[in-house]
């Protein structure tokens, strides 16, 4: 057995059954050994960049390392973007990177990757014993899965190719973890929170994703009942709590306008696994008179430049939440926040009234949404992409939690195609929808073809302003020229069909319906080309532009 097929047989014995990649001499000897394995998925990428979105966007969907490959030199270097978004959002991938030849007297690919995978924040681990093969895979994996990163294998290709010795069966890093057991609250900490939350008047407690994976939702939903208190979340548990008359919805720079109202007046806000991000807190805004109280098994005081929590409470969520709710029983609440006036407002309400003159025959966006809040199935998984038009999704209410993914640390546009469909290929159902801007969508059209030659069904709703949105009406505030990013909307529904794909150009929302209905019983991909103003500024990007202003 030649050491690529040795690593590939390791890989599989870590749980892996789907690897993203784009082949080159570095890297082809072991992908093709990958998808001679049994049960193994392949999906071949037309960029590498794509192929750690892809990965991402698979785990994401199965909580699995993903595992994605690229050849040496450029190769490597086309996944800068990628390995840093990983590493800025906690992701654990291994990457299979080819390196030149060790006994090559010269090669017109060789570079030292080893410091660029650092510099975005991931690990390296060169492969240049056979001896340590073994070894060297289960570290990569170990330390993906321990540390939430991504971690790069770098083997030279004359290693790759040379015979495996005879090594002991591969043992995988999944014997080597640690027992996950919950962490529980220190009793004393749950008495002083738990008189904090029975003397507060206006309490919220709000749900991150460290709460919806700790299933910890209920019993949130059952103490704030007792107290009284409304519910909120972070982005990342979104539609959690949408069932509930008392539900604030997403917190932060996304709130919904009648939420952030009723919000303002918080005196104590409980946030269980939620990373407190200038996000979640709108810079500080969005509850600004609150003490605001961190549960968590990692609770951060200081963050991103803020003071994000007065108290901390280290602990496992739902017993948090248990423990809480036990110390609190026959509690009568002392608030009054929950009358049928608020439950209207925040039932009601729209997400952003905001009047806007649109003559130029485009939609606004937010009815556009409003629309696809009761056309989307709500079993259908939600991928968000990222700046100015990933706001107007998070509006639609009703979906689960589980099926909402996003990745939005370090803020790059490009990556949600691919990303959605590492989601598309760990569903294999075809209910996956992505929310993407035409500025992003065009960064990899490419990666249609992909989409097709592997029958992977995904559709992909474009929010076409015809721009890049959040830099238009900046440069418009600022009095400067916005020609530059102006590019006019292409043809997406032509692109899309040219692939092989389906395709629609939006200019009614009437057209949504027959749409939905087509493509379900279609197939194969689609997008849809939404054309919608670009006069129609996201609340957040207004708050952004008035700051702005308010510095001149």
């Amino acid at each position: 057995m030649l050491i690529y097929e040795s690593l590939a047989k390791a890989f599989a014995a870590e749980g892996v059954d789907t690897q993203f990649g784009l082949m080159g001499d570095g890297n082809m000897h072991w992908m093709t050994a990958m998808d001679q394995l049994p049960g193994m998925t392949t999906v071949g990428v037309r960029h590498e960049h794509c192929s750690v979105l892809m990965a991402m966007g698979y785990w994401s969907a199965t909580g699995k390392p993903g595992v994605c490959s690229v050849t040496h030199g450029p190769g490597f270097t086309q996944v800068m973007t990628g390995l840093t978004t990983a590493a800025r959002n906690n992701v654990p991938l291994v990457c299979f990177a080819g390196e030149t030849s060790l006994g090559a007297s010269w090669a017109l690919q060789a570079m030292d990757q080893a410091p660029l995978a650092r510099a975005c924040g991931a690990e390296y681990i060169a492969v240049h014993s056979p001896a340590r093969i073994h070894d060297q895979v289960r570290e990569a994996f170990y330390l993906a899965r321990t540390k939430s990163m991504p971690i790069v294998l770098g083997v030279p290709l004359d290693i790759q190719k040379m015979q495996a010795p005879n090594l002991p069966p591969y043992r995988p890093s999944l014997e080597f973890l640690s027992p996950t057991t919950a962490l529980p609250p220190d009793p004393a900490a749950i008495a002083m929170l738990a008189e904090k939350l029975a003397a507060a008047r206006h309490p919220v407690l709000v749900a991150g994703n460290g709460a919806v994976q700790a299933d910890a939702l209920a019993v949130i939903e059952a103490l704030a009942d007792r107290t009284g208190a409304l519910l909120g979340t972070s982005l990342l548990a979104k539609g959690a709590f949408d069932h509930h008359p008392f539900s604030l919805g997403i917190v932060g720079g996304y709130v919904r306008e009648a939420s952030r109202a009723i919000a303002r007046d918080a005196d104590l806000v409980i946030a269980f696994g939620a990373q407190l991000s200038r996000f979640t807190l709108d810079g500080g805004r969005m509850f600004p008179d609150a003490e605001i109280v961190q549960v968590d098994i990692a609770p951060q005081a200081l963050k991103e430049g803020l003071v994000v929590a007065h108290t901390m409470l280290r602990a496992d969520a739902r017993l948090a939440g248990e423990a809480l709710f036990g110390r609190l029983e026959g509690h009568q609440p002392l608030t009054t926040i929950r009358t049928d006036d608020v439950a209207r407002r925040l039932r009601e309400g729209p997400a952003d009234s905001t009047p806007y003159a649109i003559t130029d025959g485009t939609l606004d966006p937010r009815r556009v949404f409003e629309a696809l809040e009761t056309i989307i199935p709500k079993d259908y998984h939600l991928v968000s992409g990222s700046a100015h038009q990933a706001y107007w999704h998070t509006a639609m209410r009703g979906m689960a939690p589980q099926n909402y993914h996003a990745v939005r640390a370090f803020g790059a546009i490009g990556n949600a195609m691919s990303f959605a469909i590492g989601v598309a290929t760990a569903r294999k159902d075809g209910k996956v929808v992505l929310v993407e801007g035409d500025g992003g969508l065009l960064m990899h059209i490419q990666e249609m073809e992909t989409l097709q030659r592997h029958g992977i069904k995904l559709l992909i709703v474009c929010v076409d302003d015809g721009a890049y949105g959040a830099e238009i009406h900046k440069l418009r505030v600022d009095g400067v020229d916005d020609a530059n990013a102006i590019f006019g909307r292409p043809n997406f529904e032509g692109v899309s069909k040219a692939f092989g794909a389906d395709g629609a150009t939006v200019t009614r929302i009437e057209q949504l319906p027959d749409l939905m209905a087509r493509y379900e019983a279609g197939e194969v991909a689609a997008i849809w080309d939404v054309h919608v103003s670009d006069q129609v500024m996201t609340p957040p990007m207004r708050d952004e532009v008035a700051a702005s202003k308010s510095r001149i």
